[in-house]
């Protein structure tokens, strides 16, 4: 099973400064299409472990954040590499799209 990080202001750039791509998924617990893009996330973290880190930031928790990198719909996803953005999803999305996403950057 992946080890997906929570994201927090403390330890937001240690997670994302990462020589291995890091997806972020931007969610919130009210979310519908958050709720149902998390297990597809997962899915992805266990299988791309090794390859891609995986974190989760609760945009209701962690709104600095979340208007930091202009989140201004959920889910977002994000990729960073070594602290920077690389790429970007706004949306839930099927499992095919999220890996040829992610597959890229890998």
């Amino acid at each position: 099973m992946a080890d997906i990080k929570q994201i927090t202001p403390e330890n937001f750039g240690a997670v994302v400064n990462d020589s291995l791509p890091v997806l972020v998924d931007f969610w919130a617990p009210w979310c519908g299409p958050c709720r149902s893009l998390s297990p597809i996330v997962d899915e992805v973290a266990d299988e791309l472990a090794g390859k891609l880190a995986v974190a989760k930031c609760n945009v209701d928790d962690n709104q600095d954040l979340a208007m930091k990198f202009g989140v201004m719909s959920i889910p977002t996803l994000i990729v960073f590499k070594n602290g920077e953005e690389i790429d970007r999803s706004v949306g839930a999305l099927p499992k095919a799209r999220l890996q040829a996403l992610l597959e890229k950057h890998l």
